[in-house]
């Protein structure tokens, strides 16, 4: 059974207790109605934790909340749920729907060669949820010796959405471009095999950070990649990623597209 398979039996549950509560009080209401006496009955409240939560995810993925380092101890059971249990699958499903109307719609490709579009890697293409259950999805400091011992096992699955995405870009045309901040002389092969194991193959490019770049936050690094790509001709229709610096900087491209993630930020 797969992570995301568990991912939905989890949600499976979820929906269970869901109705288990409406038929209880669809049950009260029927009681007050044929005993021909008043009964108060509470209106639905979100916890005032995880109100505060939803509050902090927004200011999140709208980058008004920018350079926290951990989740807030009072939202990691918010996040947890949000990740696990099904809604963060049915967001990026909403989005990725989005960049395909887009991709039907708005797009007319010259078929040049030149159609280009970009692609994050991690936690766009395949996922680090394996990972950062065991950080508390994003409640412990970034670990870097961790997260190298996790990478280089090259395990990490497809984001399922963005994989069919993916195919539809190849089949239509685009010279896709996949660019990562991993660094290419410790993740080169590594990232190769894990994308290529999971579907993701015929890209125009895998680009990794160089020691060129070096040093370079991800804002500017990524903006270098990309400016060196019109340079060399390339019209850049499409922009993900699931951090603001991913789609952030110069040469962004006509259109970008936010991917959720409470867990982590990446300047």
């Amino acid at each position: 059974m797969t992570f995301f398979s568990n991912l939905k039996m989890w949600e499976m549950m979820k929906e269970i207790r869901e109705l288990v509560m409406l038929f209880l009080m669809a049950l009260c209401s029927k009681l007050t109605a044929t005993s021909g006496k008043t009964m108060t009955i509470r209106k639905w409240q979100v916890p005032a934790e995880d109100s505060y939560c939803l509050s902090w995810r927004l200011g999140v993925e709208t980058n008004n909340i920018r350079a926290w380092p951990i989740v807030p101890n009072q939202c990691l059971r918010y996040v947890e749920s949000y990740m696990i249990l099904g809604q963060y699958e049915r967001d990026i499903d909403l989005i990725i729907d989005q960049v395909m109307d887009y991709v039907n719609d708005d797009v007319v490709l010259s078929n040049d060669g030149f159609d280009a579009w970009i692609l994050d890697v991690d936690d766009t293409c395949i996922s680090n949820l394996f990972y950062y259950q065991g950080k508390r999805f994003g409640g412990d400091p970034y670990d870097p010796k961790g997260f190298k011992e996790w990478a280089l096992k090259g395990v990490c699955p497809a984001i399922p959405g963005v994989l069919r995405l993916y195919n539809k870009l190849i089949k239509k045309g685009f010279r896709v471009f996949l660019v990562t901040g991993r660094s290419e002389a410790t993740f080169g092969q590594t990232t190769l095999n894990n994308l290529h194991s999971q579907g993701f193959l015929a890209y125009e490019r895998l680009i990794l950070r160089s020691d060129e770049y070096k040093g370079m936050n991800a804002l500017e690094y990524k903006s270098e990649i990309r400016k060196n790509l019109v340079e060399e001709g390339y019209m850049i229709w499409g922009n993900i990623g699931d951090q603001w610096s991913d789609i952030q900087g110069d040469y962004v491209g006509i259109r970008t597209f936010k991917l959720p993630n409470p867990m982590y930020f990446v300047p």
